[in-house]
């Protein structure tokens, strides 16, 4: 990095003369050059580095190469940004924000076999370690506005990957190597930025290729397949069809994968929406125990409205919980409880119904926390170890007791939960 890495920021389409329709081109963008923030991070971190090596009994002045800096790589809309009454330039009501973490730092001392953690993130899902890189207006749903901004910062990325740093940290200068690990993306994200289609596509999975009738048969059997080369490759397939197959089976060769995959992201279940769509599960689970689905074939949708209205009278009486347009993270994780489950069953006219209705928010409450926790092995070995056995268990409940739910079909986010957890 130049001597003069004080850049400060710069326009998000630095590198990009751009035309953008309406929309002024420097109001679109802000960020910092991707180099620069990691050295500006790493000098804020310079007293945790030191403070590191001395715990480690490691002599500062020998250690000089063979640092590696683990980044965790982030990117979520933001929603509506919307101006409220203002007269401001007109730009998309919606915003991007790329960000990344320092997860962890170790070193490779001369002639050690063995790599020593000095520094690792104890909050690493905190907005206090976040650093955010990019901030855009852009929907992001918008694929070609997305990858125009971002493509600058995936071209300083894949430089980093090769190359080393040197800065100087306490006094002397050290070489660092980076590591990107682009874990912090929600699924729509992760399927826009591998090449996938949207997440009503058949293929069900961003972690394997299992279809939705698949996923719904084998609940549990599924092991991660997907990865960012070979949806590359896969991609390269789409384009140029080479064994001349009709669109149908084309696609069943690429198992989904109909464009250029942009940026690589690492396999992972994001626990906020796998919160969120099972509880929407459940929600759905209550009202068809209420109604007594299972003796029902295609009741009327006044009825079924009539199963919500009563369901969602009880919570608020009982519960005090009120109704909501759309699942969100505070109702799925009240709704998510014993004391709910309790309060449903006093509607639900069958004592076998209720029974299994309670088994299955028993073991879901069991599983819960391995997916929830940053470091299941340190905060809950209990519930890991039992894992894979509760989730059997309960793929078995929904396609016996609940088989009117799940014949030939189940959501994405439940597949993951019982299938790519463990």
């Amino acid at each position: 990095v130049s001597s003069s890495w004080n850049v400060g920021i710069i326009n998000g389409l630095s590198g990009w003369t751009v035309s953008v329709d309406d929309v002024p081109a420097d109001t679109i963008a802000r960020r910092f050059r991707y180099d620069v923030a990691l050295v500006s991070t790493l000098k804020d971190l310079e007293e945790d580095i030191m403070e590191g090596l001395r715990e480690r009994g490691l002599d500062d002045s020998t250690c000089t190469s063979g640092f590696t800096v683990v980044v965790k790589e982030s990117c979520d809309g933001m929603g509506d940004v919307s101006e409220k009454h203002g007269g401001g330039p007109a730009v998309p009501e919606k915003a991007v924000r790329f960000s990344f973490t320092v997860m962890s730092i170790t070193v490779q001392a001369e002639g050690e076999e063995e790599a020593v953690t000095i520094f690792q993130e104890q909050k690493p899902n905190s907005e206090l370690s976040c650093r955010p890189l990019c901030l855009m207006f852009v929907d992001e749903s918008d694929h070609e506005m997305l990858t125009a901004i971002l493509g600058p910062v995936v071209a300083e990325r894949k430089a980093m990957k090769e190359s080393r740093l040197i800065l100087s940290i306490g006094g002397l200068l050290r070489s660092f190597r980076f590591y990107f690990r682009g874990t912090g993306y929600d699924e729509k994200m992760v399927r826009e930025m591998e090449g996938l289609e949207a997440s009503g596509s058949t293929y069900i999975c961003t972690l394997c290729d299992s279809t939705r009738a698949e996923a719904s048969q084998n609940m549990v059997l599924h092991s991660i397949t997907r990865s960012h080369e070979e949806n590359l490759e896969r991609y390269e397939i789409w384009r140029t069809n080479p064994f001349s197959e009709s669109a149908d089976e084309l696609r069943d060769r690429v198992k989904g994968v109909s464009a250029k995959p942009f940026m690589e992201t690492q396999p992972t279940l994001d626990a906020l929406h796998c919160d969120i769509g099972n509880a929407t599960e459940f929600y759905k689970i209550f009202q068809d125990e209420i109604g007594e689905m299972y003796q029902k074939n295609n009741p009327p949708r006044e009825e079924r409205r009539r199963w919500r209205s009563v369901l969602d009278k009880q919570l608020r009486k009982k519960l005090k919980l009120k109704p909501v347009m759309r699942m969100n993270g505070n109702y799925a994780r009240r709704l998510m409880t014993y004391e709910a489950v309790k309060v449903v069953c006093e509607l639900v006219p069958s004592e076998e119904r209720r029974k299994a209705l309670t088994e299955l928010m028993e073991l879901y409450l069991q599983m819960k926390p391995v997916w929830r926790s940053s470091c299941p092995a340190r905060d809950c070995p209990d519930q890991l170890c039992r894992y894979s056995f509760n989730s059997q268990r309960f793929a078995e409940l929904l396609s016996t007791t609940f088989k009117y739910r799940y014949e030939g079909k189940i959501t994405n986010y439940l597949h993951k939960t019982l299938a790519h957890v463990p």
